[in-house]
């Protein structure tokens, strides 16, 4: 048996205290597919979009065939998905008269852009053209895109838990980014990072920033990040928002928490935020800017002191926050 500091580090045990998955060393996979049949379910009944024409639904996911896993290998997360998804949309018009129609999704998988997914809507067969089939194959299109993505997203968060095992000093070995990224001197133990002091221990931090350009005005947008229900509808999942500062926030099903430092209304939030799976009491400082562009507003974001192990992580999931796909004019993302 090497001793610590010495020999092959694959045997070294003491950095677990259960020795289990030495180092997260071994090649570990986690089957995500009941996981994700339900989530994607989840996500998709019950969507909804509406305009003064009627409002249209899907009521039901009436095919999803393919998988879904995680592997852990030296602590790195590598993901797999493949679906191919059927779903069932009635729409009732302001009038009362019902349709029927169907949505096809052929080609979910981590091979393929979000953007570039084929979303196909229909009318059932001898249901007369209405105004509604237009609604769902824009409006209710984006929407469904919006619910995969959120999916993917929590296949990222919520169902990793625990992929990376801790070591004996109650870290995590976070998966590996690829990407060279620039350190900064935060530590835990500073005033605006603190942890428990026992841990004794520096983490690697990075910083980066990223530029959005949306067709709304900065009231609109600072007020999307506020509200409580517009949060909900947007992630798809539960949410806890505190519009004020020192106010709590929880999203994603907890997965990500924090506090509101700042609130400058229509041009600025400054919020502590954290994945819950980073070390304990350790928090990246996020800064949004809203800029009137006039008929747009710009919006920056600005993660400070984000570990380094979980840029790419955080970076795809601030990327993948900008919901506003919909009013989006162009984006342009920016590495410091």
């Amino acid at each position: 048996m090497a001793k610590w500091g010495e020999g092959d580090p694959r045997w070294i045990v003491e950095e677990r205290a259960d020795a289990t998955n030495v180092n997260n060393w071994h090649w570990t996979e986690r089957d995500a597919t009941n996981w994700s049949s339900e989530k994607l379910k989840e996500l998709l009944v019950g969507l909804s979009v509406e305009n003064d024409d009627g409002k249209c639904e899907i009521t039901e996911v009436s095919k999803l065939e393919g998988e879904a896993s995680i592997n852990n290998r030296k602590g790195k997360l590598i993901f797999f998905y493949e679906w191919n998804l059927k779903a069932k949309w009635k729409g009732i018009s302001t009038s009362g008269i019902k349709y029927k129609g169907n949505i096809e999704v052929p080609n979910l998988s981590d091979e393929n852009d979000m953007d570039d997914l084929d979303i196909s809507v229909s009318l059932c067969k001898d249901e007369p053209d209405t105004p509604l089939f237009d609604l769902m194959k824009k409006e209710g299109a984006d929407k469904v895109r919006l619910a995969l993505d959120s999916y993917v997203g929590l296949l990222k968060t919520e169902f990793t838990q625990g992929m990376i095992l801790p070591t004996a000093n109650g870290l995590s070995k976070q998966p590996t980014s690829q990407a060279k990224v620039k350190m900064d001197k935060t530590q835990i133990g500073s005033s605006s990072t603190a942890a428990p002091i026992s841990t004794g221990v520096k983490i690697p931090t990075c910083k980066f920033s990223l530029r959005d350009t949306f067709l709304t005005s900065p009231e609109d947008l600072y007020r999307v990040f506020l509200n409580q229900e517009m949060v909900q509808a947007f992630t798809h999942t539960a949410a806890v928002v505190e519009p004020e500062k020192g106010g709590k926030f929880r999203l994603l099903g907890g997965n990500v928490f924090g506090e509101f430092q700042e609130l400058v209304s229509e041009e600025k939030i400054v919020m502590k935020w954290r994945y819950n799976t980073w070390p304990s009491e350790h928090y990246a400082t996020v800064t949004l800017t809203f800029t009137d562009k006039g008929n747009e507003t710009e919006l920056k974001i600005e993660c400070r002191a984000v570990p380094e192990s979980e840029e790419e992580r955080t970076r795809e999931g601030w990327q993948r926050f900008g919901f506003l796909r919909l009013t989006k004019k162009s984006k342009h993302h920016k590495r410091k």
